[in-house]
């Protein structure tokens, strides 16, 4: 069984993907996480994110990174979504997200095109939206939680930049497939969103079965 669930950062999607995949016993990938390497990784090496060559380079990353806590941080996030809407990087990742979606038993995959370019074929489909406002709200929550002193006004504007990028790239941008249950979270508690999102991924089995 596949489970894609696809949405802008900060939408509650990875919170939401984490919940169906401790429901139903499946390991879980947050793809945002390899392209956070990636990003980490030519920053650290000093690359210019805006070179896609540079960022290709970039893409050979031990696994290991994916751990690290640095990958979390907002400057992380930022050039992730510029190395992201690079065609090269998209392919270099592409066949390690196809390989987790489709080991034995299935898995649940978070990120901006998993219903639409990695797993098509996925069981179920959920596409997590919410407000630029209240996701900028969350992500500078989250950075503040962890001594990060960025202004809401600035998260609130990369929010916006990141959108901007994630849905205009010529290859695999951010969209809803076609087949995906729509579920805003802008006003839900985690509690009721986990409900709902669990609710959709039944009844879109249950079509299959």
């Amino acid at each position: 069984m596949i489970v894609a669930v696809d949405g802008p950062a900060a939408s509650g999607k990875g919170t939401l993907a984490r919940a169906i995949a401790r429901h139903y016993g499946l390991p879980h990938l947050d793809t945002g996480l390899l392209y956070r390497a990636v990003a980490l990784s030519v920053l650290r090496m000093e690359l210019d994110p805006a070179v896609e060559a540079d960022a290709v380079a970039a893409c050979g990353f031990e696994d290991g990174l994916l751990a690290d806590p640095v990958l979390r941080d907002d400057d992380t996030g930022r050039v992730a979504s510029i190395v992201s809407a690079h065609p090269l990087v998209r392919a270099a990742l592409f066949q390690r997200q196809k390989r987790f979606a489709q080991q034995p038993g299935g898995a649940v995959l978070d990120g901006r095109d998993i219903g639409t370019v990695i797993a098509p074929e996925a069981d179920a489909k959920l596409f997590v939206q919410a407000t630029p406002r209240i996701r900028a709200q969350r992500r500078h929550a989250e950075l503040k939680a962890r001594g990060d002193v960025t202004s809401f006004d600035k998260v609130l504007a990369d929010i916006r930049a990141r959108d901007q990028r994630d849905s205009e790239r010529a290859v695999a941008p951010l969209a809803m497939a076609a087949d995906a249950a729509l579920l805003d979270t802008s006003y839900l508690s985690i509690d009721i969103a986990v409900s709902k999102a669990l609710a959709f991924v039944e009844a879109q089995l249950s079509t299959r079965r």
